[in-house]
């Protein structure tokens, strides 16, 4: 955007800052004192506070498509591409018609053009789904290879698609088993900790649980695991993690679907990361 009139200066935005020239057009390092609270000044730096919460709410959009399969309509695509923050967050996703079919990296879309795709042999194509669907990684066939061919292209994902954390559930497992314990257990000093681990991570804590709604095959199941729910400044640890239907029925672990049982173990283990090492050694 161009240069705007304040006081004696112009301000301006580059690269998501406001910045500040002088009379005689030389750059300032930094936007003066003198005219901070100038009409110009503060409406720019409210447009970079809204630009920044417009950019994590596109993100979430998509992820949310991902985690809950929701195909989406190509018109949506299209007319959001223009839109810099939402073309950053959908550019190099390898995204499908709504059958799986046309699988590809996103490149391009335009209002009667299509979506334009490189497709898993490298070359250009145009497609045209009526619906088209971002696959949660632990759906998508030969991840191994898509994240070599990913790194050839030199992808970049702000969505982290292709390299997002995933868990398959174990051949071996009792299907008729109603928890996995293989993160319970992690110490932290005080509740109040855990609770906000989960916070950062994203998660929500109700009633006791940290939790992670999935909506898989039309079905809202929910990953949830024990954090607590009584005095924060008491000792707690991780409990185990078990699956939840829309009614609140505790699943049969083979009642969990691919994406359910990945997103919730990849919230299992990241809340266990945060955990009290030296605690645990001294424990040990």
């Amino acid at each position: 955007m161009g240069w705007v009139a304040a006081g004696d200066y112009e301000v301006a935005l580059d690269g998501g800052k406001v910045v500040c020239r002088n009379a005689a057009g030389r750059r300032l390092k930094s936007v003066p004192g003198r005219i901070a609270d100038d009409p110009a000044v503060v409406g720019l730096r409210q447009l970079v506070e809204w630009l920044e919460r417009h950019e994590r709410q596109c993100l979430g959009d998509v992820e949310r498509w991902m985690v809950r399969s929701l195909p989406v309509p190509l018109a949506v695509i299209e007319r959001v591409w223009a839109d810099p923050a939402w073309q950053a967050v959908l550019r190099d996703l390898v995204v499908s018609d709504a059958d799986g079919g046309a699988a590809g990296f996103l490149r391009d879309a335009a209002p009667g053009r299509g979506l334009g795709l490189v497709d898993l042999d490298g070359d250009t194509v145009r497609v045209s789904p009526a619906l088209v669907r971002v696959p949660h990684p632990v759906l998508v066939d030969d991840l191994e290879e898509l994240r070599e061919f990913a790194v050839e292209l030199g992808v970049e994902q702000r969505a982290r698609q292709l390299f997002r954390e995933v868990w398959y559930r174990p051949a071996g497992l009792d299907p008729d088993g109603s928890s996995v314990d293989d993160y319970a257990g992690g110490v932290f000093k005080e509740q109040r900790f855990l609770h906000g681990r989960a916070a950062q991570l994203g998660y929500r804590v109700r009633g006791g649980h940290a939790v992670c709604p999935v909506l898989e095959d039309g079905r809202l199941v929910e990953a949830r695991i024990w954090v607590g729910d009584y005095d924060g400044y008491l000792d707690a640890e991780t409990g185990p993690l078990a699956w939840a239907d829309a009614s609140g029925r505790t699943l049969r672990l083979g009642q969990v679907g691919p994406v359910a049982w990945s997103e919730g173990m990849r919230m299992a283990a990241a809340l266990y990361a945060g955990r009290d090492i030296e605690e645990e050694e001294r424990a040990a």
